[in-house]
């Protein structure tokens, strides 16, 4: 499951005012509304992303939850509770995360064995971002001991006795003040139960240190910050409980021709004056391989836009793609020989200042100002 982040679904830094959040909004908003796009179905699941986006960081309270615990903190159904919004699930669990852990036996149980999570920070291309692309990574993590199969012990039918210390409640209290404080047992770190004959390679954890090649499949479209969750690839669980979860956090490599803005592709294409006068044509290396011929009309200013609908990048989670712009950067000449500048010596005096209006327009109103 592909998480998108919400400021860069956005394409917003994360310390961005509420203006620039609200302003960034209505631009995306009014862009992929599907009464615009003749009702795509992707155009329609982008729209309501953007608003579920805008939901939680217009909202200083969603925000800080979504800061501080990302996706996870809405994973209970976006719930009202402010509790809820900050990734706890009701007041004892606000107790448990400043008193200790507040949570029936078989919860601490199952906390204490489970693995741990995992984040793997891998860096892809612009061209396998576009198509997606199964990887195969390298993993060192604690995994399953392969002297004892993950028990804990060798030789036995039984491995674990009732822990002393807790009783098998997997946890303890003790009192402060007026507070009864409950934590994990530090003798069986909450399992209840302790190894009795543990097995000499992982000391009766059942896991040990080791590394493992994992194939991932990362899907077409990701950007930088994607995070991707790769369930049960993460550590494995004491004596054969639940293993955690491995999350890539993707990060893109910079493109020698293209810039990227969420679906767009950009480039900045430098052109001689004369083509920008004249009129013209460019071509483009597309990021599926084919060539992209670009005109170029007469006047073209520096700065101007041409727009390339459909050769962008891949859409998460959905079809089509977006569009490549080339941004056009009118370049004056620097090395000019005798020709070429007697040339344009003569073009400049059969200039009557209608060819370039925008001159002729910003010095009549110089003029018009001092003779004010």
């Amino acid at each position: 499951m592909v998480e998108q982040d919400y400021y860069e679904l956005l394409g917003v830094a994360r310390g961005a005012d509420n203006a620039a959040i609200k302003s960034a909004y209505r631009r995306l908003a009014m862009e992929c509304h599907p009464d615009r796009k003749n009702g795509c179905k992707e155009s329609e699941a982008r729209f309501k992303a953007i608003n579920q986006a805008y939901d939680v960081l217009k909202d200083p309270q969603k925000r800080a939850a979504y800061d501080r615990f990302g996706h996870a903190a809405f994973q209970n159904g976006g719930s009202a509770d402010p509790f809820a919004e900050a990734g706890f699930n009701g007041f004892s669990d606000i107790f448990s995360t400043i008193f200790g852990e507040f949570m029936d036996q078989r919860g601490a149980r199952q906390n204490a064995a489970r693995g741990a999570d995992l984040r793997y920070d891998i860096e892809l291309s612009l061209e396998e971002a576009f198509t997606g692309v199964e990887k195969t990574i390298t993993v060192e993590a604690l995994a399953n001991c392969d002297v004892c199969d993950g028990r804990g012990c060798t030789g036995l039918d039984r491995c674990a006795s009732r822990c002393q210390t807790c009783g098998g409640a997997g946890k303890i209290r003790t009192q402060q003040g007026f507070f009864m404080v409950e934590r994990g047992c530090p003798n069986c770190r909450g399992s209840g139960e302790v190894i009795t004959n543990p097995c000499g390679n992982c000391h009766g954890e059942g896991r040990a240190l080791s590394q493992r090649k994992l194939s991932v499949k990362i899907p077409a479209g990701v950007d930088d910050g994607t995070r991707i969750r790769v369930a049960g690839e993460g550590e494995a669980g004491l004596r054969g409980s639940a293993s955690g979860d491995l999350y890539l956090f993707v990060h893109m490599k910079r493109h020698p021709i293209y810039a990227r803005e969420g679906t767009t592709l950009i480039a900045e294409c430098p052109v001689s004056f004369t083509t920008a006068a004249l009129g013209g044509s460019i071509t483009l290396p597309g990021i599926d391989g084919k060539e992209i011929d670009l005109k170029i009309p007469a006047g073209m200013q520096s700065g101007e836009q041409l727009r390339h609908r459909g050769s962008g990048m891949s859409v998460l989670n959905g079809r089509g793609r977006g569009d490549l712009m080339a941004r056009i950067l009118v370049e004056t000449p620097t090395r000019l020989s005798k020709e070429q500048k007697k040339l344009l010596e003569e073009f400049r005096d059969s200039e009557t200042g209608d060819e370039c209006p925008a001159v002729k327009s910003f010095f009549s109103r110089v003029r018009e100002y001092f003779a004010a």
